[in-house]
């Protein structure tokens, strides 16, 4: 299929030899590909660097730049860094929509062009995506990771690009896959994800999971709530149900003792009131209405605020 509307597509990664062929032919089997695809290794150790260039030698849509080993897998902070590497590395003025996409996903053929199709029919959608599952081990079925509606999901975000800049992309801190959703509505734009059959994918490397383990992830989710400025009662209730999903109760425990610990220990804050009043005012209406009427109110509230054209008082978090 013809894409009347440029893409990018930018993909950072470390050490993705167990799932990125999977990845790779998953894109490549879309009815609508990337207009370009920017792959940024970040010094990975294994094969990698030699599947990458077989599949670049095969398709010149796919572009590979090289990063130099930083000795570790830097989680949040690492994976932006690298993410803007691939991102200021090409003319931006070339494409109208923007996906930040990982290598440990399998997508189902159409994704691309379903939702292609969705930002061409509301002008104000800025961010979304399809819902990711993961194979659970003992059953052997797919399980929903029970993401919200209210934002694209972080391993594979669409974005128009002119929100995309608006919002000043990506936060280089753990949660940037969250703020950006909120900053969305903050300007008048909407985030959103669908759980429609043909934008299910599988998400080979469960989320909220750590090269570290499982807890290590939790917890490091926990420090990001805090981080991104979450009250403590929607922190507590936040956990309380992660605890219903697995790793039943003690994954809802880490996220929980995470924020409490950074609490404690006065870690950094995002420094942006405007953004942390925001935010609170929509998670106590999180609770009082749920969700997802809390986010139809904001939506509805929000659009005389949607300036697509004024690009005025960009943040830049980068």
């Amino acid at each position: 299929m013809e894409n009347s509307k440029s893409f990018l597509l930018i993909s950072p990664c470390r050490d993705e030899a167990s799932f990125m062929s999977r990845t790779l032919n998953s894109v490549i089997g879309q009815t609508l590909r990337p207009t370009l695809w920017v792959i940024v290794d970040d010094g990975s150790t294994d094969s990698t660097p030699e599947i990458l260039a077989e599949y670049a030698s095969k398709y010149d849509f796919i572009k590979i730049l090289r990063r130099d080993d930083r000795g570790g897998r830097s989680v949040g902070p690492g994976v932006i860094e690298a993410f803007y590497s691939g991102y200021n590395s090409v003319d931006k003025d070339k494409f109208e929509f923007i996906c930040k996409l990982d290598l440990d996903l399998e997508l189902p053929p159409q994704y691309f062009e379903i939702l292609l199709k969705r930002f061409a029919e509301n002008p104000r959608l800025g961010t979304c995506s399809g819902k990711p599952y993961f194979l659970e081990k003992k059953s052997g079925r797919l399980v929903s990771e029970k993401c919200g509606d209210e934002n694209s999901v972080g391993m594979i975000k669409l974005f128009r690009k002119e929100c995309f800049e608006q919002i000043g992309g990506f936060v280089q801190q753990v949660m940037w896959d969250a703020i950006d959703g909120h900053r969305c509505r903050m300007l008048g734009w909407i985030a959103c994800s669908w759980n429609d059959p043909d934008l299910r994918f599988v998400h080979l490397r469960p989320m909220g999971s750590s090269h570290r383990g499982m807890l290590t992830g939790r917890m490091r989710h926990g420090f990001g709530q805090y981080f991104m400025g979450t009250g403590f009662s929607y922190m507590t209730a936040s956990a309380l149900y992660r605890m219903t999903r697995p790793p039943y109760i003690v994954g809802g425990v880490a996220m929980w003792w995470g924020y409490v610990k950074s609490m404690l220990s006065r870690q950094e804050r995002l420094e942006d009131r405007h953004f942390r009043v925001f935010l609170r005012k929509y998670q106590w209406s999180c609770l009082l209405r749920g969700k997802m009427r809390a986010t139809e109110l904001i939506n509805e509230t929000s659009a005389s605020h949607w300036q697509p054209v004024q690009n005025t008082n960009i943040v830049s978090w980068s």
